[in-house]
């Protein structure tokens, strides 16, 4: 492909799983606002064009791990992002809902965005966030807070704009380049996305 041919490609389509894990926002009691940061983030950070798959559900295992599955499986989803469900109380069970329909575990994600939260709260460590490969797709367990969502998929910048700490994101593309999904472009002045050199796609 010529750099001009290359230039005029269209962006890869993607298909992202986004499910928002609360008892009382998925009965009603009080407003989802997980689905929307989700939704709002990948839709700036990313030059694909983006089918959701949005899922609003209570805190039951079994349910969530059949969500995961029905994503990947059957709706074809290359990338899911879950929140809420993922501190020590006795209804968070989003990890052990994900890990029973992971093919593989990826703990760098999740270490990394404790990393990024004890910046700035101590209790960071009580989060159990994990992140999964099944088949071609890359399942990640985000916070529940819209604010720390979006700092531990960007990450934490200095005044100046330089980054100060890589968000989860940047890893994103390439591992799903590596499982055989399609071609993932980050908007830089959002989350500068890392490949090696021989793994960029000229445009």
């Amino acid at each position: 492909m010529t750099d001009a041919a290359a230039a005029a490609a269209p962006h890869e389509p993607v298909r992202i799983g986004i499910v928002s894990i609360s008892d009382r926002a998925s009965s009603g009691v009080y407003e989802d606002k997980g689905l929307p940061a989700l939704q709002d983030w990948l839709t700036r950070a990313l030059h694909n064009p983006i089918s959701f798959e949005a899922r609003l559900i209570p805190d039951e295992q079994a349910g969530i791990s059949a969500t995961l599955v029905e994503l990947v499986d059957t709706a074809g989803c290359s990338l899911v992002l879950t929140t809420g469900g993922t501190g020590p109380a006795l209804r968070d069970v989003t990890p052990e809902a994900t890990l029973a329909v992971a093919h593989k575990e990826m703990p760098g994600f999740g270490e990394q965005m404790r990393q990024i939260s004890l910046k700035f709260v101590p209790t960071a460590i009580l989060s159990r966030q994990v992140a999964v490969v099944r088949g071609q797709a890359l399942i990640i367990n985000l916070p529940g807070q819209p604010k720390a969502i979006a700092e531990t998929l960007e990450g934490l910048r200095a005044a100046d704009g330089s980054q100060l700490v890589p968000g989860i994101f940047a890893a994103v593309p390439y591992c799903i380049d590596l499982i055989g999904g399609p071609y993932l472009e980050t908007r830089d002045e959002v989350c500068k996305a890392f490949r090696p050199k021989s793994a960029v796609r000229q445009r």
